[in-house]
């Protein structure tokens, strides 16, 4: 048994601020919050001494990260460097993410993500398989050639793949994947998350009652909020689903996400995603997608026209921008992070808060919000 304390002048559990209290690490779980005069004596003592402690951010997806793009590295090796480029960001746990590609590449995707998880690769909680079922319409920056309709074979490499892993999210698009596909993919733990759709509310709303739980990306790749016709947003928007969103100031207007925050309908929340691509981490100017360069610049990561391909953002960031530019408070820009990702795909037990029995993964931040140590289930990750 392993056992030691970190303390800090504030720690966030998740939903509660604690001050100049100490937190408990047993064999990589939070035992307690404890003050710091109740630690028990004779075991290893962290005394962070300034900052805070919180939660380890938890990201739905990361397309690449370190130099590895998934599409291009479908190996457990690359998914062990690609969850490690995160850790200097914040994020202890992220679903390393596939863009549309061929039925080939997504079977050995999975194949990887199942002998990742066999292989505990620290950080590694699943796979986001987005695409290759989507609206050509909004197709964004995936590549249109492979873009097509779900069949059979698809929808049970999903639900086969689905238990050896601890969590499998896939987006779909309306046009290409019909309720009764969803249906049984939610029914199998799969979850489904609507995204690069062109769809209109009403099957919007069959989607999710079918078992849709999420939107993809939210503004980015969908029809919009309209007067006559709510689109995507509004479904989103008017209906207790997940949503994620890419919170760097370029893919969203901040006053857009603000009336976005404002309307949203519980008990789903909108959790930041960091859409990353494989310069994360590094000093690259630009990677191939499909047979495709992108250039990395200005913040942002784009196609030769100009259309975005993911995101030039760290979780980190992600969350400085809505504490900072949103304004939001920063105990709900952290569960943003960590907390509402973790409960929309049903981990929330395990991760995203410091909560008595859940993984010890944690980042120790400065009081003007720099990662300064992190810790992967008790053990130290960086810093």
């Amino acid at each position: 048994m392993t056992l030691f304390s970190l303390s800090a002048p504030k720690i966030f559990d998740g939903q509660t601020w604690h001050e100049e209290r100490a937190l408990l690490v047993e064999d990589g779980r939070v035992k307690s919050i404890v003050r710091t005069t109740d630690v028990p004596s004779g075991i290893a003592e962290i005394d962070l001494g300034h900052g805070m402690l919180v939660p380890g951010f938890v990201d739905l997806q990361v397309n690449g990260a370190g130099g590895v793009l998934f599409n291009e590295d479908r190996s457990v090796e690359g998914l062990r460097q690609l969850c490690a480029a995160n850790f200097q960001f914040g994020t202890t746990a992220l679903l390393p993410t596939l863009v549309t590609d061929t039925r080939a590449v997504t079977r050995t995707a999975l194949d990887a993500g199942i002998a990742a998880h066999a292989q505990k690769v620290p950080g590694f909680i699943g796979l986001h398989i987005e695409g290759p079922h989507l609206s050509v319409a909004r197709k964004g920056a995936h590549n249109p050639a492979f873009i097509r309709p779900m069949d059979e074979a698809d929808l049970r490499a999903l639900i086969a793949a689905r238990p050896a892993m601890p969590a499998l999210l896939t987006t779909v698009a309306v046009e290409s994947v019909g309720p009764d596909q969803i249906a049984r993919l939610a029914q199998a733990g799969v979850t489904v998350s609507l995204g690069h759709s062109d769809t209109g509310i009403a099957g919007a709303v069959t989607a999710f009652k079918a078992g849709a739980s999420m939107v993809t990306h939210l503004f980015n790749a969908m029809s919009q909020l309209g007067n006559r016709e709510p689109g995507l947003v509004g479904a989103a928007l008017a209906n207790g689903v997940w949503a994620g969103l890419i919170a760097d100031g370029i893919h969203v207007d901040p006053a857009t996400i603000g009336v976005a925050l404002r309307a949203k309908k519980g008990p789903g929340k909108i959790f930041l995603v960091t859409d990353a691509m494989s310069p994360m981490g590094t000093d690259m100017t630009g990677f191939a997608l499909n047979g495709r360069d992108i250039v990395r610049a200005d913040g942002a990561l784009r196609l030769a026209d100009g259309t975005l391909a993911g995101a030039d953002l760290t979780m980190i960031d992600a969350l400085s921008y809505m504490h900072r530019t949103i304004g939001l408070d920063l105990d709900e820009a952290l569960r943003m992070a960590a907390l509402y990702p973790a409960q929309a795909i049903g981990l929330a037990d395990t991760i995203g808060h410091l909560g008595s029995g859940a993984m010890a993964s944690m980042v120790h931040l400065s009081d003007d919000l720099g990662v300064e140590g992190v810790w992967v289930e008790g053990e130290k990750a960086f810093g």
